[in-house]
C-alpha cells in the first residue's frame, strides 16, 4: 500500500491506496480540492467534516448531470483508440473511487448527526443540572435565612427573659426589704406595748 499526501480546501491529508493507483487518487482529491475551493471562497472557511461533505455532496452533483447527459447523448460512431480506452478505464476507476468517497462521506455526515445528537442531549442535561442547582441554591437561602430568623427570635427570647429574671430579682429584694421592713415594725410595737404595759403597771402600783 503506498500513502499518498493531498490537499483539500487547504486542508493536508493523508490517504493510502494500492500501489501504482497513486495518479488515480490525486486526480480525485484533485476534484474534491476544486468543490472545497469554491466553497471556501463562497462560504468561508468551515469545519473540515462539513467542507468534506459539501464538496462531495458537489461533486457527486455534478457526477449525475453528467451521468445523465451521457445518458441521453448518442452513442458515438467512433472508434476509440488504446489510450482512449485506458483514459475510460480511469475515468470509471475514477468513479468508483469517488462512489467510495462519497460512501465514506455519508458516514462522515451520519457520525456528523450523531454527535449533533449528543451535543443536544449534553445541552438539555446540563440545562437540567443547572435548574436543579440553582433551585437548591434557593432551597438553601430559603433555609439560612429561616436559621438566621430563628437565632434572631432565639436571642430576643433571651433578652427577653434575661430581663424578666433581671425583674424578679427586683421584686425577690423588694420583697426582702418589705418583709424586714415589717419585721422591724412588728418589733417596735411589740416594744411599744411592753412600755405602755410597764406604765400602765406603774400607774396602778401608784394609785
Amino acid at each position: 500500500m503506498a500513502e499518498v499526501r493531498v490537499s483539500i480546501g487547504g486542508r493536508e491529508f493523508e490517504v493510502a491506496c494500492r500501489d501504482g493507483e497513486e495518479h488515480f487518487l490525486q486526480s480525485a482529491a484533485l476534484l474534491l480540492d476544486n468543490e472545497a475551493s469554491a466553497l471556501n471562497e463562497a462560504l468561508g472557511r468551515m469545519p473540515e467534516t462539513r467542507m468534506l461533505l459539501m464538496s462531495g455532496l458537489m461533486l457527486a452533483d455534478k457526477t449525475a448531470s453528467l451521468e445523465d447527459q451521457l445518458k441521453q447523448a448518442p452513442p458515438p460512431q467512433i472508434a476509440l483508440s488504446a489510450e482512449d480506452e485506458a483514459v475510460i478505464k480511469r475515468a470509471r476507476k475514477t468513479e468508483a473511487q469517488l462512489g467510495a468517497a462519497q460512501a465514506e462521506l455519508a458516514e462522515l455526515r451520519a457520525e456528523l448527526a450523531e454527535l449533533q445528537s449528543r451535543s443536544h442531549s449534553a445541552d438539555s442535561e446540563a440545562e437540567n443540572a443547572k435548574a436543579e442547582r440553582e433551585a437548591a441554591e434557593a432551597v438553601l437561602a430559603d433555609l439560612k435565612a429561616a436559621r438566621d430568623a430563628a437565632e434572631d427570635r432565639a436571642k430576643a427570647a433571651e433578652s427577653k427573659l434575661e430581663e424578666a429574671q433581671t425583674k424578679a430579682d427586683e421584686v425577690e429584694a423588694k420583697i426582702e426589704e418589705a418583709r424586714a421592713a415589717k419585721d422591724s415594725a412588728v418589733a417596735v410595737m411589740r416594744s411599744m406595748v411592753e412600755r405602755m404595759e410597764e406604765a400602765a403597771q406603774r400607774l396602778q402600783k401608784q394609785d
